[in-house]
């Protein structure tokens, strides 16, 4: 009995091992991702979501008035057949609406300092997002700090 449950571990091992050799680490530019219509554009969340500013990296904003706290979010999502770089955009724009959502609930109007990682690897960037994407899925952690913008 115990010969094929010990083939069974080693080839769940091997599959699991083979899985993240095709993961890729992907830097992208931010501006497509955002861009893009989100899927409940007519939606009143999706308009509620607009109305928090997102800043990455150390991106100029107005001042401070208030710290509210900081979020983060980690989403994967499945890889589409558009390829990789539609994937990652798809993940940014979903990891995105839930850091504005988190800014909402909490009465913030925007999210600034914004990173992005995939496992080690962060950016911090103004320009561009870090992303893995694999065969079968694309994924993203992001974080930002929720604040209340002065009105200019």
């Amino acid at each position: 009995m115990r010969t094929p449950r010990l083939t069974l571990t080693a080839a769940t091992f091997a599959s699991l091992a083979l899985a993240a050799c095709g993961t890729q680490l992907k830097t992208l530019p931010i501006q497509p991702a955002l861009s893009a219509a989100p899927t409940d554009a007519f939606s009143t969340a999706a308009a509620e979501r607009a109305k928090v500013a997102v800043y990455f990296g150390k991106e100029a904003h107005a001042d401070v008035a208030r710290r509210v706290g900081e979020a983060s979010h980690s989403v994967r999502i499945a890889r589409s057949a558009d390829g990789a770089d539609v994937s990652c955009n798809k993940a940014l724009a979903s990891a995105i609406d839930k850091l504005r959502d988190d800014a909402r609930a909490k009465g913030a109007n925007a999210v600034i300092d914004v990173t992005t990682r995939f496992h080690e690897n962060e950016s911090n960037s103004s320009t561009d997002f870090t992303c893995g994407v694999s065969p079968s899925a694309a994924a993203i952690a992001v974080k930002g700090d929720l604040v209340v913008l002065q009105a200019h």
